[in-house]
């Protein structure tokens, strides 16, 4: 239970924040809509991070360095450190 939430509070962050970041974080219910428009690049991830700004900026980063214009989280965990994986998609 503490896993879903702590996803969903890091979606709930990127929504306020996501314009800071080149490639943006959609949550999963809203990319399953526009998946087909979508190919998937490949997966990132990030841990020991001390919040979920940094955790999401991470991801972000990441997703850019692989050329993604979105990315979707898979997983979120917090065991006094944020870690948390995503999936990079661009748009075809």
């Amino acid at each position: 239970m503490k896993k879903i939430s702590v996803v969903v509070a890091v979606a709930l962050t990127g929504l306020i924040s996501f314009s800071a970041f080149s490639a943006q974080m959609m949550k999963k219910t809203e990319f399953k809509k526009v998946e087909s428009q979508y190919t998937k690049l490949g997966s990132v991830s990030t841990s020991n991070k001390t919040s979920q700004s940094g955790a999401i900026e991470d991801l972000s980063k990441q997703a850019d360095k692989k050329g993604g214009d979105v990315f979707v989280l898979t997983s979120g965990n917090t065991n006094n450190k944020i870690h948390g994986t995503a999936d990079v998609y661009k748009k075809k």
